[in-house]
Parts: structure tokens; sequence; C-alpha cells
């Protein structure tokens, strides 16, 4: 996924202890947390690569291959509200190194699962995703943190770039180091024995056994690092009640339930899309790629949203952004229908450019859903956070109607999706220009 998750519910703001937002001393902790979301990128978008691979390999109906993403993302939804529990107890610092730890034990993991069973890879996936979660919990303060309030924005889209960037290489290098063997065909593997079957699958299944060593060994590293470096403490401040309008749950503001949705199928449309890039490339009146081939198209997707982020940060300048995100989802309806009743080049070519449309999409809907909650602002972000499952939901519902209908009309399931988000934007710009009269 190439955005990075608000923080948990349970945290109240936070503010940084002493005087720690010192440009030279904040240098080399600012490195290590961008490198933390270069690595959940990296993570999230490998997903793309192993859904098809683990699909040939033990020969997978699409809602069963969609299962990958049904684990991944529902950790967010079951450990959002533990992490922030558990990170109020330990400290920020502390939090994060246990969630790379927990990171690296899932892609250590992915070793005797590729000797066991698709059972085993599907709880490495959650345990790796649950990593990630308490990670993202603990890594996101630090970004405010860690230099002056004005130029906050700024330093998050920095590391958001990274994020992006690790999910605009993932692809190309899972196709390289997962993709490079030829599956066989259905036909071909039903002719097989049992035993020649469960050799198969073993020799194919351990072309992950090495990327994913190297992530663990990785992840771990960075664990120590975090460890050893001197960040600023994160102190809770006290709630007030002043700002909060007086409303009792931060449930009560309907800009943020209809954010909440628009969170949940945004990252389930995008999700859903990206997870079916492989096999939508593979289609033989679409482009008829290679698996390895398609995967580094896949780059271009999630590339796109790296490139539409800067575009999108000058842009909103001078465009409210409820207009913009509006712009954007009619941009992404429009293309994904010229993905499903085009052949060829532009069915190819429209379904990757919807990455660039959905580079501005996640913080945007964020901003304007917590907009004017005061106090419940802390609330109103852990909801967000929990309808990031909608990256487990939603491609399950694809993979449903892949089976039942074909791969390329099932992807009006993200078409659906971002029509509300078309809603949403429209929705809120004309709420932000009242609001403006009103001033």
């Amino acid at each position: 996924m190439a955005q990075s998750a608000p923080s948990n519910p349970a945290l109240s703001p936070a503010v940084p202890a002493g005087a720690a937002n010192n440009a030279s001393n904040n240098a080399g902790p600012l490195v290590i947390v961008t490198i933390l979301f270069f690595m959940w990128g990296l993570l999230t978008s490998l997903n793309d690569v192993l859904i098809p691979h683990l699909k040939a390999i033990y020969t997978l109906s699409y809602l069963q291959a969609m299962l990958v993403q049904f684990c991944f993302f529902g950790a967010y939804f079951v450990v959002s509200v533990p992490a922030g529990a558990l990170i109020r107890r330990v400290g920020y610092q502390r939090g994060a190194v246990i969630g790379l730890l927990i990171a690296a034990s899932g892609c250590a993991l992915f070793y005797p699962a590729s000797q066991s069973g698709y059972g085993l890879f599907l709880f490495a996936f959650f345990v790796l995703a649950s990593g990630i979660t308490i990670l993202q919990v603990a890594a996101n303060p630090y970004v405010t943190v860690l230099g002056p309030a004005s130029t906050a924005p700024s330093r998050l889209t920095l590391t958001q770039a990274f994020n992006s960037l690790g999910t605009t290489i993932a692809p190309h290098l899972g196709g390289i180091l997962i993709l490079s063997g030829a599956a066989l065909g259905a036909d071909k593997l039903a002719a097989m024995n049992a035993t020649e079957l469960a050799a198969y699958r073993a020799h194919e299944a351990a072309s992950v056994q090495g990327p994913y060593l190297v992530l663990a060994a990785t992840l771990a590293i960075l664990a120590v690092l975090f460890a050893l470096a001197r960040l600023p403490k994160i102190v809770h401040g006290e709630e007030t009640t002043a700002a909060a309008g007086g409303k009792a749950s931060a449930l009560a503001y309907r800009h943020l339930v209809l954010g909440a949705v628009a969170i949940f199928l945004y990252v389930g449309g995008e999700v859903s899309i990206g997870s079916f890039l492989v096999n939508f490339l593979g289609e033989q009146h679409i482009a008829g790629l290679a698996p390895a081939v398609a995967a580094s198209y896949v780059s271009l997707y999630w590339g796109g949203a790296m490139v539409g982020r800067f575009i999108g940060f000058a842009v909103m300048r001078y465009v409210s952004p409820g207009k913009s995100l509006a712009f954007n989802a009619l941009a992404v309806i429009a293309l994904v229908l010229a993905a499903i009743y085009g052949k060829g080049a532009l069915a190819m070519w429209a379904i990757l450019a919807v990455g660039l449309f959905n580079s501005i999409m996640f913080p945007t809907i964020f901003s304007l859903a917590l907009h004017g909650l005061g106090r419940h602002t802390g609330q109103g972000s852990g909801i967000l956070c929990m309808a990031i499952v909608g990256g487990a939901i939603v491609p399950f519902v694809q993979g449903a109607l892949a089976d039942a209908i074909g791969l390329q009309p099932s992807f009006f399931v993200p078409v659906a999706c971002y029509a509300f988000i078309l809603f949403f934007g429209l929705k809120y710009a004309k709420l932000h220009l009242e609001a403006d009269a009103a001033a």
C-alpha cells in the first residue's frame, strides 16, 4: 500500500519532551524513520507479486488468492487498538523496535511456509502485517516532532515519497527474484501425481526463501539501529474539552463517518487493483505478459502514486482538497472503465495510469475527515486507521466476482469504490466553500 497509516485512537496528542527539535540532532533519527517508511512500503507492495505466484503454485481461485490481502490488511483492524495500548505502555521507540522484530519474524516464517503450504503463508502474512501496524502507529508521530511544527507537512511529504519509492521498487525486484521461473499451467499440474505435485510446489515456493530471509535480517538490523538511536521522547498532552464542540464522540461528526467509509473503499480499491494487475496484464487480449514482465509494469502503477504526490502537493496550494479529490476520483473511474471495456494497449495503460491519480487520496481523505474534530481527533484517527481493513475486504469481493463473471468485468468493484470517493470529495468541497464564505 502507498500510504502511511494515521496514529492510533488510544493515543492522545503528542509533543516532544525537551528541546529536541534541533535540526542537526534530528537528521539521523529522521533518516532512520524514513527508512522505516520505505521498508513497509516495499513489504506491502511485494504482496502484488506473491499473490499470482501463490495462485499458480497452489492452483487457487481468485477468491482463495485474495486471502493474502485478507490476512495482511485484516491485521490493521485486529492489531491497531492493541498496538496503541502497547505503545502507551512501553513508549514509541520501544514500540517501533517491537514492531520491527515482529515484522522480521513474519518474514522469517516464509521459509517454513515454503516447505509447508498455503495456510502457513497466510499466517506469515498476518504476523508480518501485525508488525507493520505496530511500526506505523509508533513511527508516524516521530515525523511530526523531528523538527519545527511549521515544516511538519514537508517532512510528511518526504517520508511518504520514500514509502511510495518502496512500493515502486518492490514489484520489479519481486518479478526478478520470485517470478523469474515459468509456472506450469493448470493442465500440466493436473497430470502430475501427488508426489510430483508436492515436489513441484516445494520447488516453486522456495523462490521466496532468499528474498524474505534478507528482509528479515534487514528488519532485525533496523530494530537494533532504532533501539540505539537517540530519539526525542514523546509525551502525551492532556486532552482539552474546549474545542470539541460539545459532541460526545467522533462518530457524531458526519464527515468523519463518511471519511472512514472513504478510507475503507480507497484502500480497498487501490489494493484490489494492484493485487490483480499481474493476472490482468497476463490476459491474452490485454497484453499477454509473462508474470515476471508484468510485475515490472506493476512498479509503474505504484510509481505513478509517488510522482502524483509531488504534483498534488503543488496543485493543492491553489485548488481545494475536496475538488482535487473529486477530480482524481473521476479520472480513476474513467480509467478503470477504459480498462474494463478496452483491450490491448488501451486497457493496459489505462489501468496502470490509475496509480497517478491515487496519489493524493489517502492523505486528503484523512485530513478532510479529521477537520474540526477538536478533542476527538485521536479517536477519529483510530477509526480511520481501522478502516484500512478495506484492503482486506474489497479484494476478497473482487476475487469472488472474478471467479463468477471473469477478471476484466470484476473491476467494476473498484469503480464502485471510487464513485463514493467522488461523492465524498464533492461533499467536502461544498462544505469547505461554505466555511470560507462564513469566515
